[in-house]
Parts: structure tokens; sequence; C-alpha cells
């Protein structure tokens, strides 16, 4: 289903399309003229974000939506202009990209592949997208990512942290500025084995799709070699709300140390499940009992409240973080909605603005040129300070932020602090590694 904010010609209207396959009608193929799927006329281009608006993850949507909404603010020229400012390319002047005022329609996910490939389908076909960015979920991004290199359309992935994306489902026309799972069990395992000991059993509840299969196995490959032993992984539905019955029996597995490989209201209530079955007070092996969430964000932190105090965890960005981007970006979202953006809120802002600039730098909206742009760009000023999209995979490298759940929070904002900023050097791997076999980038596909 797509909720269409604006049509071409910024009517509120709401449609979907239902038909089998990507068969574009013959209005939105590329032209002869154009060369590529739904080349914008001369006022205005129409950009498509796609969120859990319901689900598990629709917390993450909603933040998602506010910064989408941010940064066509500020692409058109409205606002402070938040991270225009400190973006170390200037090529964006607040005047729309190329000259086009930039307008968006959305669609509601529901953190379901099926849903999120219906509402892109619809953006694309009936409302004339040429770019399709957002979801909260590996599952809706893979299979997102997998719609737009049909069609021809540059996808900009929002909040998606499976190996998978850019690894044996990674493609031309797909992007990624998040952080990955390889990523955050490089950047954790160091921090746990100074905090916990190596001497650790460790039992993982898993979420039973891409993203919890790949963050299970890189926290277990980088647990596992400085030490640890797991002794049970076990997988949990996505729906899943109640946990109880998966909790009960860690406490007599022989473990002392609980992986949440849960995201969203899904490790809010697990963890929440956890403490009501005594874990935090838990001993096991003569050691406290410990819980670790590999993937964090300042919305289940809030969600889980007190339950995440002294808990370690990785997230891609923080509000709190000192560089002049962050800041702007903090400064600019606060005034407007009244509260810190989250890293889901930061994540589908930066590469909204990333995309307008790679297509400025262009000087063309053909998605291969835009492509081009992005491969191997290096830039700053977006927060986690210098950063790279790689040309082999389109993963982004940078910094990644290990924090913990604080003892004594001021707000109900200030939940998480960073104990550790990972240099980007420790979470760099080889393309080819392992963890992120299969699969081939292919071809950029302009849709003509």
């Amino acid at each position: 289903m797509s909720n269409s904010k604006f049509s071409r010609r910024g009517v509120l209207k709401t449609g979907m399309v239902a038909s089998a396959g990507l068969a574009l009608p013959q209005y939105l193929r590329a032209d002869s003229h154009a060369g590529f799927t739904n080349a914008p006329g001369d006022s205005e281009v129409i950009l498509g974000f796609n969120v859990p608006q319901t689900g598990p993850y629709a917390d993450e949507g909603a933040d998602e939506l506010r910064a989408y909404e941010l940064a066509v603010e500020h692409l058109n020229g409205g606002g402070d202009g938040g991270m225009l400012g400190t973006f170390s390319s200037k090529a964006l002047d607040g005047t729309g990209i190329l000259g086009r005022e930039v307008k968006y329609v959305t669609g509601d996910t529901q953190t379901k592949s099926d849903a999120a490939r219906a509402s892109a389908r619809s953006m694309i076909e009936k409302d004339g997208a040429i770019m399709i960015t957002g979801g909260s979920s590996s599952g809706v991004a893979v299979a997102v990512q997998a719609l737009c290199q049909e069609a021809g359309i540059i996808f900009m992935a929002g909040l998606t942290h499976s190996n998978d994306t850019t690894g044996k489902d990674k493609r031309a026309n797909g992007f990624r500025h998040f952080f990955n799972s390889y990523m955050s069990g490089a950047a954790l395992a160091p921090v746990l084995a100074a905090n916990y000991g190596t001497d650790r059993k460790a039992y993982h509840l898993t979420a039973d799709y891409n993203w919890g299969y790949t963050t299970e196995e890189a926290v277990k490959s980088s647990t596992e070699a400085m030490g640890w032993e797991t002794v049970n992984a076990v997988k949990t539905p996505l729906t899943q709300t109640d946990f109880s019955s998966y909790i009960a029996p860690v406490l007599n597995s022989g473990a002392d140390v609980l992986v949440l490989n849960h995201y969203g209201g899904n490790m809010v209530n697990s963890l929440t499940n956890a403490v009501q079955f005594g874990l935090r007070e838990a001993q096991a092996n003569g050691k406290n009992f410990e819980i670790v969430v590999p993937l964090y964000s300042r919305l289940m932190a809030r969600g889980a409240g007190a339950n995440v105090s002294g808990i370690f965890g990785s997230t891609n960005w923080h509000w709190s973080l000192q560089d002049a981007g962050s800041q702007a970006f903090t400064r600019s979202f606060g005034t407007k909605y009244g509260f810190p953006p989250s890293q889901a809120a930061h994540t589908t802002y930066v590469q909204t603005l990333l995309y307008a600039d790679a297509v400025t730098r262009a000087g063309s909206f053909n998605p291969c040129a835009v492509a081009e742009a992005l491969e191997d760009f290096e830039f700053d000023g977006l927060g986690n300070g210098p950063t790279l999209y790689r040309g082999a995979d389109h993963q982004c490298f940078k910094d990644v932020l290990v924090v913990k759940g604080k003892e004594n929070p001021e707000n109900e904002f200030d939940l998480l602090e960073i104990v550790e900023v990972t240099p980007v050097g420790q979470v760099t791997y080889a393309p080819d590694h392992p963890q992120f076999a299969g699969g081939a980038l292919g071809s950029c596909n302009p849709g003509a």
C-alpha cells in the first residue's frame, strides 16, 4: 500500500499497484530522450520514502519520516539548512535538486517484504518516483533493493544491518549508509572482553530472518575468537511479542550471557521479559549474568526504560556526538520536532542528502551516472567522521559506536552513553570476506 503524500502534481492521494511483476506503464518507461526510468520534468522531482508505519519497527519508521521531511525542507531551501552547511561536498545549495523542487510520496512497508515491494512498486509506477529509500528491516531492504534494480531506480537503503544487503544480495543500484552485523561484532568484542572477560558462555535469541541470522553469526564469530563459548542459539518469530517461553530455559542452560539479536519492539519485549525473569540479578558459573544487545537505538532504549541500564550494544550514530555535522542535524531536528533524532532518522536524512548530492555532482538523474558518483565517494561532515562508499559492494565505511545504557539518565532521551568510538580500520573487511560470500554486484540498470 502506498500512502502518497504528493502525486506528481502535489495532490494528496493513495494508491496501490498489484501487478505480479514489474512491468512499467509505457508513460513511465525510459524514453529515447531521457534514457532512464522516471526522468523528471523541468520543475519537480519525486522521491519515494518507504518506511514501516505499522508493525514492530513502526517507531523507527515514524522517526525516519520526520527526517525525510526535514531533508526535503532543507533541499528546497527551508529551515536552517541542517547538514548542508557541514557536508564536505558543497554541491547542494538549497534550490532543490538540479533546480527542481523536491516532492515525495510515502509507503508503509509493514515490516513485510511483500508489502514493501508493493508500496515501492506503486511509488515507481504510479507516482513516478526516481529514487526509493527507507525501511527498518533487512528483509525489506533486500526485497526492495532487488525491485529497484529491476526497475532501473536508485535504492538508498535506510536502516538495514544484515550483512546480506551489501553481501550476497548486493545490487549495483543499491547503496547503504548504515553499518552492518560484521561491524557490530568487530566493535563489540573487545569491549565485552574488557568488561566481562574471555571465559564466558553465551545463549543467543535471534530474530528469525536474515538480519537476525547474520548478526548472530557475526557476534558468535567475534566472541568465540576471543574465547567465549556459544551454548545455544534459538530463533524467534519476528511477530513474537511475549518472549517468556524463550527466556525461561536460559537460566538452566549453563550460559552466563544472553545475547538478544532482536531489534525495535522485539528487543523491548524480550529484554523486559529477561529482566522480569530475574536475569539481571542472577549468577551463573560464578559470574554475574549479563545481557548484550548487539544493535541499539535511542528509540529502543526509551521503550525498554531502566532495563537498558549498563547493557552494552552498538549503534550507527548517536545525537550526543560533538562533531559539527551531528550537532547541526540534532539542533535542526530538535527545533522542528521537540526531541533529539534517532539513528534511524540520521541515516535516512543522510541518504537523502547523499542522493541529491550525487545527482548534482553527476549533473544527471540517470541512475548509472548517480551510481558512478557514489562509488568510492569519500566525504565528511555528515556524522561519524570521514566516510567511504566502497565501489566494490556499495557499503559505507566509517567509525562505529559502542554504547551502553546509562545508569543515571538525566532525562527520557539521555538513555545511552558512548563508551567506545571504534575506528573504521577495526571494522573494515575485504569484499570477499566469508560473512559476505555469494552474489555479485552486477551492472547498473538505468531502466532503458
